[in-house]
């Protein structure tokens, strides 16, 4: 294999994207159009069902592994230009943002880094575009962390390659995850990084989102991709947004994911964040 050499068979990349760690307004939609009285429990009990940081920590705690989470630094639908107010796709990207220098997004964040997990970047929505703007967003999760940043994924996956790939290297990232689709599952992209620019920076291509798996039988589709990573001793790089392990709203992905990972470590399977293989690959 071109990244992770022997013993391992071939080599499985967890990863998170933190899009929306509160739930807010979310529980006034979900309770009318759902005609579910329960899902007003958010607001009326202060819960927050899409906290679950620690439930995933647990799990690949047990399992003995660690993943990625990338956080997003989404700016105010207000500091952007006007005619963005009345796009309804920006009001839900601006109602669901979150301040990720508030004090328990800095404590999660400090504490994953501490313990193992690698946090990476979550460019914002137009920051494939904007390059002082994810110069930011990287800075002030730096900042954050006390160190730097060695990976990213663009919020939903929007990039502009090869200039986006251009960007991330020249700010001293060494790869991104956002090359893939959150429709389609599989290696559309080929069974290892690639080297857009025949240098040190790597693509790690997106081969599972959770909400792109088909819903009669998702196991049958993780089960044939590793099936196929192995064949083809592939880099496969899965994706889990942390609020799917809710297994009130979202029932059946957190034992997905469990399954998943212990399957990829029963058939020989290099297992970790993208980071940690992308050393494995530079050292191997």
């Amino acid at each position: 294999m071109s990244l992770c050499d022997n013993p391992y068979e071939f080599a499985v990349c967890l990863t998170h994207d933190v899009d929306r760690p509160y739930k807010t307004y979310q529980s006034l939609y979900d309770g009318v159009t759902k005609r579910d009285p329960s899902r007003f429990r958010t607001l009326l009990l202060g819960e927050n069902p899409y906290w679950q940081f620690e439930e995933v920590m647990a799990i690949e705690e047990d399992l003995g592994v660690r993943s990625a989470f990338y956080f997003l630094n989404e700016p105010s639908l207000l500091s952007k230009p006007r005619r963005q107010w009345t796009d309804p796709s920006r009001w839900i990207e601006h109602l669901g943002r979150y301040d990720v220098t508030e004090s328990k997004i800095i404590e999660i964040i400090r504490r994953l880094d501490r313990g193992g997990w690698e946090v990476g970047l979550h460019g914002s929505y137009d920051s494939a575009r904007n390059e002082p703007r994810l110069r930011h967003e990287k800075n002030v999760l730096e900042d954050i962390l006390g160190h730097e940043v060695r990976g990213t994924r663009q919020h939903h996956l929007r990039i502009d390659p090869p200039e986006t790939w251009r960007t991330h290297a020249g700010m001293g990232l060494q790869y991104d995850t956002s090359l893939g689709s959150s429709t389609t599952c599989g290696f559309s992209h080929g069974y290892h990084p690639l080297r857009p620019f025949d240098s040190e920076f790597l693509v790690f291509p997106l081969t599972i989102m959770e909400v792109a798996l088909g819903a009669s039988d998702p196991w049958r589709e993780c089960e044939a991709l590793l099936a196929e990573a192995r064949e083809n001793d592939a880099v496969m790089t899965v994706l889990f947004h942390p609020r799917y392990f809710n297994e009130r709203e979202f029932p059946g992905y957190r034992g997905l994911y469990e399954r998943l990972v212990e399957r990829a470590l029963e058939m020989g399977a290099w297992v970790g964040p993208p980071g940690e293989c992308y050393t494995v690959g530079q050292n191997g």
